[in-house]
Protein backbone atom coordinates (compact mmCIF):
# COMPACT_ATOMS: atom_id res chain seq x y z
CA UNK A 1 0.00 0.00 0.00
CA UNK A 2 0.83 3.59 -0.29
CA UNK A 3 -0.17 5.21 2.47
CA UNK A 4 -0.50 4.00 5.96
CA UNK A 5 -4.67 5.59 6.29
CA UNK A 6 -5.90 5.65 9.80
CA UNK A 7 -8.77 4.39 10.41
CA UNK A 8 -10.52 7.86 11.29
CA UNK A 9 -9.19 9.15 8.17
CA UNK A 10 -10.54 6.01 6.32
CA UNK A 11 -14.30 6.85 8.38
CA UNK A 12 -13.80 10.80 6.60
CA UNK A 13 -12.87 9.36 3.45
CA UNK A 14 -15.68 7.03 3.03
CA UNK A 15 -18.34 9.41 4.43
CA UNK A 16 -16.78 12.43 2.05
CA UNK A 17 -13.68 14.74 0.72
CA UNK A 18 -10.90 14.79 3.42
CA UNK A 19 -9.18 18.00 3.45
CA UNK A 20 -5.75 18.71 1.57
CA UNK A 21 -4.26 19.52 5.73
CA UNK A 22 -4.98 15.56 6.66
CA UNK A 23 -4.24 14.44 3.23
CA UNK A 24 -0.77 15.73 3.69
CA UNK A 25 -0.16 14.66 7.21
CA UNK A 26 -1.43 10.89 6.13
CA UNK A 27 1.51 11.24 3.01
CA UNK A 28 4.06 13.14 5.72
CA UNK A 29 3.42 9.93 7.95
CA UNK A 30 3.27 7.49 5.38
CA UNK A 31 6.70 8.62 3.21
CA UNK A 32 8.98 10.10 5.62
CA UNK A 33 11.88 9.49 3.27
CA UNK A 34 9.65 10.74 0.16
CA UNK A 35 8.59 13.99 2.07
CA UNK A 36 12.04 14.44 3.48
CA UNK A 37 13.70 14.73 -0.12
CA UNK A 38 10.47 16.69 -1.52
CA UNK A 39 10.54 19.44 1.27
CA UNK A 40 14.45 19.26 1.01
CA UNK A 41 14.22 20.49 -2.87
CA UNK A 42 11.43 23.05 -1.77
CA UNK A 43 13.57 24.50 1.03
CA UNK A 44 16.76 24.78 -1.49
CA UNK A 45 14.47 26.68 -3.77
CA UNK A 46 14.21 29.53 -1.75
CA UNK A 47 13.77 32.57 -3.99
CA UNK A 48 14.77 30.60 -7.12
CA UNK A 49 12.48 29.12 -9.71
CA UNK A 50 14.27 25.71 -9.69
CA UNK A 51 15.96 23.22 -7.38
CA UNK A 52 16.65 19.87 -7.57
CA UNK A 53 17.98 16.54 -5.55
CA UNK A 54 19.63 13.69 -7.49
CA UNK A 55 21.06 11.44 -4.52
CA UNK A 56 20.99 7.84 -4.83
CA UNK A 57 18.01 6.80 -1.86
CA UNK A 58 20.07 4.63 0.68
CA UNK A 59 17.43 1.86 0.21
CA UNK A 60 14.91 0.47 -2.09
CA UNK A 61 12.20 1.00 0.43
CA UNK A 62 13.03 4.35 0.16
CA UNK A 63 13.48 4.97 -3.25
CA UNK A 64 9.69 3.16 -3.38
CA UNK A 65 8.44 5.85 -1.71
CA UNK A 66 9.72 8.66 -4.18
CA UNK A 67 8.18 6.34 -6.69
CA UNK A 68 4.49 5.69 -4.74
CA UNK A 69 5.01 9.80 -3.92
CA UNK A 70 5.87 11.12 -7.48
CA UNK A 71 3.77 8.31 -9.64
CA UNK A 72 0.73 8.92 -7.52
CA UNK A 73 -1.62 12.10 -9.04
CA UNK A 74 -3.52 12.67 -5.82
CA UNK A 75 -0.18 12.38 -3.76
CA UNK A 76 1.76 14.45 -5.86
CA UNK A 77 -1.22 17.08 -6.61
CA UNK A 78 -1.27 17.02 -2.82
CA UNK A 79 2.61 17.84 -2.49
CA UNK A 80 1.99 20.53 -4.61
CA UNK A 81 -0.94 22.38 -3.63
CA UNK A 82 1.47 22.04 -0.09
CA UNK A 83 4.52 23.73 -1.16
CA UNK A 84 3.33 25.73 -3.92
CA UNK A 85 5.25 24.59 -6.70
CA UNK A 86 5.39 21.94 -9.54
CA UNK A 87 7.30 18.89 -9.08
CA UNK A 88 9.54 16.97 -11.63
CA UNK A 89 10.91 13.62 -11.58
CA UNK A 90 13.76 11.71 -13.08
CA UNK A 91 15.25 8.13 -12.99
CA UNK A 92 13.33 7.19 -10.12
CA UNK A 93 15.28 9.51 -7.71
CA UNK A 94 15.68 12.95 -9.87
CA UNK A 95 13.41 15.04 -7.62
CA UNK A 96 12.50 18.77 -9.04
CA UNK A 97 10.74 21.76 -7.87
CA UNK A 98 9.47 24.99 -9.86
CA UNK A 99 7.82 27.51 -8.91
CA UNK A 100 4.38 28.00 -11.33
CA UNK A 101 5.44 30.61 -13.00
CA UNK A 102 8.25 28.85 -14.26
CA UNK A 103 6.71 25.72 -15.70
CA UNK A 104 6.49 27.65 -19.06
CA UNK A 105 10.24 28.82 -18.91
CA UNK A 106 13.30 27.11 -20.87
CA UNK A 107 14.30 24.85 -17.95
CA UNK A 108 11.28 23.04 -16.80
CA UNK A 109 10.73 22.37 -21.03
CA UNK A 110 14.28 21.03 -20.69
CA UNK A 111 13.63 19.33 -17.21
CA UNK A 112 10.62 17.42 -18.49
CA UNK A 113 11.55 16.63 -22.17
CA UNK A 114 12.43 12.52 -23.55
CA UNK A 115 16.18 14.88 -24.26
CA UNK A 116 16.40 15.52 -20.69
CA UNK A 117 15.49 12.73 -19.53
CA UNK A 118 18.09 10.62 -21.96
CA UNK A 119 20.58 12.98 -21.17
CA UNK A 120 20.00 12.49 -17.02
CA UNK A 121 21.02 8.82 -17.97
CA UNK A 122 24.34 7.00 -16.71
CA UNK A 123 25.10 3.50 -16.16
CA UNK A 124 24.82 4.79 -11.94
CA UNK A 125 20.92 5.19 -12.63
CA UNK A 126 20.01 2.14 -14.31
CA UNK A 127 19.69 0.13 -12.13
CA UNK A 128 16.46 1.84 -11.30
Amino acid sequence: MSLDVSPALLARAVDGDVSDEEFVACVRESLPYAWQVISGVVADLGSGDFADDATPPPTEAERGQLLRALASDAIRGGLERHFGVTLAFQNCHRVAAFRPSAVDGQRYRRFVSPRGQLLNQSPELRDC
